[in-house]
């Protein structure tokens, strides 16, 4: 119980203890025991989430929680050099145990608290979220929820899966693919899989009735000789692209600041073919700022995590396969919902907890980085799903 107490203000903890006492959950002391007692987390004041109109609590820095990733799993059947490199996700890395993957049913009870305190969106990611077997029962367990429901894919695994999440409930996908050249895609993903693949998959996902996005992460030296002919490939095909700077995600993937193409030069090479102009952001939070062909053919976006960081209207949140909370992509700590879920919480218990941690959220990686923050012992892309 001093535990418990611990991590509460002061001017909190003896109302705390007495509502423990009147509500009965006194005989399950224990119960926060579970959760990160690393982190001092307040009771959050806040009312309860709503589809239409945000109801919920905001961070320290005014922001609401509108958006979830959710990683099913750290494995992937690609080891891209930016991501998962195969030097250090070779054949003798440890992947989390089955044990400790947070099940389908404790992640719909989890995605239920995140959407009562306000979340909108959900995304399903990974490592790649297809390799987990039977991942389009999550969607269907999601899909009540009345949330945009939403997957981020390399894409190989659609042409097997895409129906079947169509049919659970999904509301589109988000194929990763970085290069048409298919020397380039092959060094990129580094296992070989050529581009084709990728191409049946996103396919496969349109003939289901999925509207499809493209993400391109662009690396100098490495793909952005290839830029006008993915927007070339892309115009008018009803598909959206979105071109992503190189970011120093995670601490493996060698980052440095001199391989990021900035936005406004991938504009300006897409531009100078295709007269772009510019569109209004859909929402608040939104990363990716859009632009469309002046020609009709299409819109495509840039996400400028590095150039033009986005931090004071980040609404994400992101959930590890093995439930752990990260309120920052470039995060070195999360704080756990697992032993949280799976001991005697209630639902609204464990959305106070999510509604506590969000309330502490200082976050703004991105507006502080130098060549130095690249060296800090962040969580892996592959691990929170980017």
């Amino acid at each position: 119980m001093r535990l418990v107490l611990r991590l509460l203000p002061s001017r909190l903890a003896a109302p705390f203890a007495l509502g423990l006492l009147v509500g009965g959950l006194l005989r399950r002391g224990l119960l926060l025991l579970a959760f990160d007692v690393t982190h001092a987390l307040p009771v959050p004041r806040r009312g309860r989430g709503k589809r239409n109109g945000y109801a919920g609590g905001v961070d320290t820095l005014g922001r609401p929680l509108r958006d979830l990733r959710i990683s099913v799993t750290d494995r992937c059947n690609f080891r891209c050099v930016y991501c998962m490199p195969k030097e250090v996700f070779g054949r003798d890395y440890e992947f989390l145990p089955r044990a400790q993957l947070l099940d389908y049913e404790e992640i719909a009870r989890l995605a239920g608290a995140f959407v009562a305190n306000g979340v909108q969106k959900i995304r399903i990611t990974g490592g790649e979220p297809l390799v987990r077997r039977h991942v389009e029962r999550l969607v269907e367990m999601l899909a009540p929820l009345d949330v945009d429901l939403t997957l981020t894919t390399n894409g190989t695994l659609l042409p097997q899966k895409a129906q079947a999440l169509a049919d659970a409930g999904l509301s589109r996908v988000t194929v990763s693919l970085d290069s048409l050249d298919d020397t380039t895609f092959r060094a990129m993903n580094d296992m070989d899989v050529p581009v084709q693949r990728v191409l049946d998959g996103i396919d496969a996902a349109a003939a289901a009735g999925l509207p499809v996005k493209v993400n391109a992460v662009i690396k100098r030296g490495l793909n952005e000789d290839g830029i006008v002919e993915l927007a070339r490939h892309f115009r008018g095909s009803g598909h959206v692209l979105r071109f992503i700077e190189y970011m120093d995600v995670g601490h493996t993937n060698g980052w440095r600041l001199d391989d990021v193409v900035p936005a406004k030069e991938i504009l300006a090479t897409v531009a100078e073919e295709f007269p772009l102009e510019p569109v209004d952001p859909a929402y608040r939070g939104e990363v990716a700022k859009r632009w469309r062909y002046v020609d009709g053919a299409g819109e495509i976006g840039v996400i400028a995590s590095v150039t033009q960081p986005f931090c004071g209207d980040c609404t994400r949140a992101r959930l590890s396969a093995e439930g752990q909370l990260y309120t920052c992509l470039f995060a070195v700590r999360g704080h756990d919902l697992r032993a949280l879920v799976r001991s005697e919480a209630s639902d609204a218990e464990l959305e106070a907890a999510i509604g506590a941690v969000w309330s502490r959220r200082a976050d703004r990686y991105s507006e502080l980085r130098t060549e130095e923050t690249a060296d800090l012992p962040k969580i892996e892309m592959s691990y929170i799903g980017g």
